[in-house]
């Protein structure tokens, strides 16, 4: 018995008329300790109550299972960065929102993770906070444990992060509310047609 002929591949249309949205990545980078996570979270509550496909990509769970075999010298970093950017991708063609929170310190990496999704659908936020606040917070205590040499090319510290120079999104953490941002990021994804308007 041989398989009939190959069925219409399904698509980004009929995807969308699904999900009633467009999928995205919302790609949220930043020190350490800037809120990535906090804000990645309560986005994904937002929109998940409004019935979106959303998924939440945090580079520590990353690094925990897809990412287990690298280390954090800038070459496996790299390599860390190339591949939830891969996934991400994927996530965004299935038609689903993804909101990755990672550190990526290079502009760089983050510039090959927006190759990979066509515009407007990559959204870069920078959570831009001081590097004394996220010492501050501390909330892992990796910064106390770099600063006493016990986490060597930690970055911010002793390996370096480079900022965003032109984000679509500039969320400054330490002086605005979690949900004054994801009030502002619902408002992006709005206006670039991923969701429909509140």
């Amino acid at each position: 018995m041989t398989f009939p002929a190959t069925p219409a591949a399904v698509t980004d249309e009929e995807r969308r008329l699904r999900t009633g949205h467009r999928g995205a990545v919302v790609w949220i980078t930043g020190l350490s300790g800037a809120g990535k996570t906090t804000l990645a979270e309560a986005l994904e509550r937002a929109l998940f109550e409004r019935g979106c496909s959303v998924f939440v990509l945090d580079g520590d769970k990353v690094r925990g299972g897809l990412c287990a075999d690298l280390g954090f010298s800038l070459p496996e970093r790299s390599e860390n960065i190339r591949r939830i950017g891969e996934v991400a991708r994927l996530f965004c063609q299935s038609g689903q929102i993804v909101l990755v929170s990672a550190i990526s310190p290079l502009r760089a990496d983050r510039q090959r993770a927006r190759a990979l999704v066509p515009a407007p659908h990559f959204i870069e936020v920078y959570c831009r906070c001081p590097l004394a606040v996220c010492e501050q917070r501390d909330p892992k205590g990796l910064y106390r444990k770099a600063r006493a040499g016990q986490l060597p090319e930690f970055t911010g510290v002793s390996s370096p992060y480079e900022a965003p120079e032109a984000p679509e999104v500039l969320v400054d953490s330490a002086a605005s509310t979690v949900g004054e941002e994801v009030a502002r990021l619902l408002e992006e994804l709005a206006r670039r047609g991923i969701i429909g308007a509140a």
